[in-house]
């Protein structure tokens, strides 16, 4: 798991950006599932580096849609 930067996500497609956002996803399920059946996940800060990495890609798509959109 990298860390995404802003800069790197802007570069991205559309598609790339869904893609990967489908992939922290689903990363985040099963990273909390371990988490709630009690098992210590490989890095404790990782749920919180994934949330953070989907709000940058959310972030992302929602400021393309405001540019597409003529706001």
């Amino acid at each position: 798991m990298s860390i995404l930067k802003y800069r790197d996500l802007v570069k991205m497609r559309d598609e790339e950006l869904d893609d990967e956002l489908s992939r922290l996803e689903s990363e985040l399920v099963q990273e909390r599932s371990i988490s709630a059946s009690g098992g210590a996940p490989t890095n404790p800060s990782s749920i919180g580096q994934i949330k953070k990495d989907i709000a940058r890609i959310k972030t992302v798509q929602r400021e393309r849609r405001g540019v597409n959109a003529g706001l």
